[in-house]
This record gives C-alpha cells, structure tokens and sequence, in this order.
C-alpha cells in the first residue's frame, strides 16, 4: 500500500494490507452510534428530511465494529489515536484503549456556537467529542497555544456545501491535532476519511497520509479535494502551486 494515496473500499479489509508498526498517527471519524432523533413536530419533519436522512442513507449512523481497534494498534508505531465519537461510544472506547492497553487519553469537545434547535426532553447537540489515546514514546509536543481542549466555532455550513459531506470537521482542529501528536514526514491514517479533511490537513503540514472511503461519492470529492477543487469544481484555496510546494518539502 503506497503512501500519500487514499484508497477506495473497505476499511475492514484494506486495513489488513498496511505493514505493522508501519503509522504515526490515526486521526479517524467513525460512524456514531446514533439511536434516534431527539426532537418533534415541525423540528424533527426537517431534520429527518436533510440532515439525517443523509446520514442514514449513507450509513453513518451504523456504529464502528470495534473489532478494527486490534489492527489500528497493530500498524501504530506506538499507540497514538484521535477518535471522532458521540456519547454513546466513549464507555466503549474508553475500556478498550484505557482498560484494555492502559493508555494515557485526554478528550477534546468541538463546540458549537450554532447548534441546531433540537432540544425539549434532552440538551442541545451542541458538541461533538474527540477521544485522544497514546502511550509513552508517542510523538506529543503540544504548546500552550495548541493545548485547550476546547474548540469554539459555528457549525461548518460553508465546508458542508463545498465538500459536501454530512459530517465534515474544522480543518483547523484536524490541523491542531496533527501538529500536536506527530513530526514532519510522519505517516497519518484516516480509516474513514469522508470528504478527505485528515488527508488535506496532513498534506499541508508536511505529513505522509493513507486514507480509505467506502463511499464512492465521498472518495471522488476527498480526490478532488487533494487536487485543489471543491465540490463546486472550484479551485480551492489551497492551490495545485501550494500542493507542490509541500511536496517538494
């Protein structure tokens, strides 16, 4: 499996094809485990017919089979994992990774100036948890101006629309973690890429990448996305001229 490739399949299956002990990091964003809509009426006719009906069209609410935990720490050099989830998954994760391997975590939360009306019988949906696992020997550097564990910004609309994925996260925040948990030329995988935020972010700051998508959709704009186009067939910002530059690097 070569480097600074994503790969269109299975994660499952395609996992199996990457040597031991052979990654730096994971930065990965799993489907949650989602059980249902918490709202009514008129809030949850409009929910269900956008947002999550998206989601459960493309199977995003299905949960992670955990048996793949096994294979991410096989390829990590040293354990050294970012885990997108939802409250329902921490316990689980949190007895494999903590219990199980005795691993040092933190948890980060992305919260959400703009959270969707969806509330009543239970509190706004107004964050999002990323798990963080990693042993001693991982590559940790994290600086003061990258250490809070709270990132405060406004539902992403605008990356939604230009990559046009349900789900997508702040490149910014994917950018924090990679700077914080690994080295120039390290190698970072994304086992469930989605619209390709991990790859991009990874390719910017100078990191190797490997990235799998089920998803045909998803695969071909995380590929666009990696040439500097958006889902509007715009060029993106970050250009063809500033991808070769850090490929040369």
């Amino acid at each position: 499996m070569e480097l600074n490739n994503i790969y269109l399949g299975d994660a499952y299956k395609l996992i199996k094809e990457i040597p031991d002990k052979s990654v730096d990091l994971i930065i990965t964003d799993p489907p949650y485990d989602i059980q249902g809509i918490h709202a009514s009426g008129i809030i949850k006719e409009r929910y269900e017919s956008s947002h999550a009906a998206e989601i459960k069209t493309n199977n995003l609410d299905k949960s992670i089979d955990f048996a793949i935990l096994d294979d991410f720490c096989r390829v990590m050099k040293k354990i050294n994992i970012y885990i997108w989830c939802n409250k329902e998954q921490i316990i689980q994760y949190l007895d494999y990774f903590v219990t199980k391997r005795k691993c040092n975590w933190e948890m980060l939360v992305w919260a959400k100036e703009n959270p969707a009306p969806f509330c009543g019988t239970h509190y706004l949906k107004d964050k999002e948890y990323c798990l963080y696992f990693w042993e001693q020997g991982a590559p940790v550097h994290i600086p003061f101006e990258r250490g809070r564990t709270v990132f405060i910004s406004k539902t992403n609309v605008a990356d939604k629309e230009n990559y046009g994925h349900p789900t997508i996260k702040p490149i910014e925040f994917i950018k924090k973690l990679i700077e914080n948990s690994s080295e120039r030329g390290g190698v970072i995988l994304d086992t469930f890429l989605g619209s390709g935020t991990t790859c991009v972010a990874a390719k910017e700051l100078g990191r190797q990448y490997i990235g799998f998508e089920i998803n045909e959709t998803y695969y071909k704009i995380a590929t666009d996305r990696l040439n500097g186009i958006n889902q509007k067939g715009e060029i993106d910002l970050f250009s063809f001229e500033q991808l070769d530059l850090f490929e040369g690097e």
